[in-house]
């Protein structure tokens, strides 16, 4: 799987527009858009029905009412509910009440509110424990489908090598990220027998030696969440492709 060069903007908004908004919700994109972004980062799991949808956690707690609408004693694991229940949840009050009400956004419409809008899209493939190779096969084939009219296709990447692995046997066409919290051993033996362009990592991680690494095996090297300028720098020092901010209101993507 090869593109004709990396199509990919350096800056990727993370989970939208950062902290400015309820993450992961179509608000968060659509304020990410006003502060010039054009790449965006987000986090896609499945329903207990199957259907992909965007949060970041395992639990409904933190960003949705989903505790306070489930019956008493449920689960409150978002990947144990229904789509029916999903889409109704509150997932912007916990935010601030600018944004009570916003609901959590299905893979599908945030797919196609980014193709209508040329932008480009970063999919962590977020599965529920124990789901890793069956999230990894459907957000890959929805996304094919999605995109399959499109000259360039979203960068899915993950922490789970079984969910990207799953990806590529499912749609080996679309581009694919290793995600690193560390340097683990076989780290990049990893990425290049899942053919990855990428490896997406801990700012931390990044030094003359890993870059290097990573360049002599024909990887990109995009980091997360650098939201200082001082962070910023000496990722572009060092020469890598990509940086995933919280900070859409201070960097700008045309700087």
């Amino acid at each position: 799987m090869t593109l004709p060069s990396w199509p990919y903007p350096r800056w990727i908004a993370h989970r939208g527009a950062g902290k400015l908004a309820p993450e992961n919700t179509l608000a968060a994109f659509r304020l990410g858009a006003s502060h010039g972004y054009r790449m965006f980062e987000c986090d896609v799991k499945l329903s207990a029905d199957g259907v992909p949808f965007l949060l970041h956690d395992a639990s409904l707690q933190r960003t949705t009412n989903g505790v306070e609408k489930l019956a008493a004693g449920a689960s409150a694991v978002a990947g144990e509910q229904a789509w029916s229940l999903l889409s109704q949840l509150d997932a912007g009050s916990w935010h601030s009440p600018a944004f009570a009400g916003e609901p959590l956004p299905s893979f599908e419409n945030i797919a196609r509110y980014c193709l209508h809008n040329g932008y480009f899209l970063n999919i962590e493939i977020k599965p529920t424990p124990g789901l890793a190779s069956q999230t990894g096969e459907v957000v890959a084939q929805h996304a094919a489908w999605l995109w399959q009219d499109s000259a360039v296709p979203p960068l899915l990447t993950s922490f789970k090598p079984p969910a990207l692995e799953a990806a590529r046997n499912a749609q080996p066409e679309l581009p694919r990220g290793l995600l690193l919290d560390s340097l683990w051993p076989g780290w990049l033996e990893t990425a290049v027998a899942l053919e990855c362009l990428a490896i997406v990592c801990d700012q931390k991680l990044w030094d003359p030696t890993s870059v290097a690494q990573a360049k002599d095996a024909h990887l990109r090297c995009l980091s997360y969440t650098v939201n200082e300028e001082a962070g910023v720098q000496r990722l572009l020092a060092l020469g890598t492709d990509g940086i995933i901010t919280d900070r859409v209101d201070l960097f700008s993507p045309q700087r």
